[in-house]
């Protein structure tokens, strides 16, 4: 038969360097929701869980999420964060793989980039021809029904 280890209090984890959910957000800038989504969807363990049912992270947990983190920060998708956590892993890892991953990254932010400023064209050119007074014709409400003038 196979003994389980008990779950410890939640005081005797923190003796031995674990975090709650609320300490672990706070040390990593993500918060308690987007921990427990990165835990449904794999992108970290299953935490560990004190006698009350909390949950538990270690400071490797934490590192783990300072990636993610960083990662999102950067635009990155989840998918992609997978792949990089993957390669993180692996100590006998590719660079080129890493790189080919940012550069794929910095294509699609520059898409982006070329999108919004179009779409900043657009609306500086409508607001520029909305009279902007007390009459109610206004070429912006226009253009969003699809009304052509």
């Amino acid at each position: 038969m196979a003994t389980r280890t008990p779950r410890p209090e939640l005081a005797e984890a923190r003796e031995r360097g674990f975090h709650n959910i609320g300490e672990a957000s706070g040390q990593t800038q993500v918060s308690a929701k987007m921990i427990r989504h990165y835990e449904s969807i794999g992108l970290i363990p299953p935490a560990a869980r004190t006698f009350a049912n909390y949950r538990l992270y270690s400071d490797a947990d934490l590192h783990r999420l300072r990636f993610i983190h960083r990662a999102r920060n950067l635009g990155f998708p989840i998918k992609q964060i997978e792949k990089l956590l993957g390669l993180w892993n692996d100590p006998g890892r590719n660079s080129a793989e890493v790189r080919q991953l940012a550069r794929a990254q910095i294509a699609e932010l520059d898409a982006r980039i070329r999108e919004m400023q179009a779409m900043q064209r657009s609306l500086e050119a409508l607001a520029h021809h909305c009279h902007g007074d007390e009459r109610p014709e206004c070429p912006i409400l226009d253009d969003l029904a699809g009304i052509v003038a």
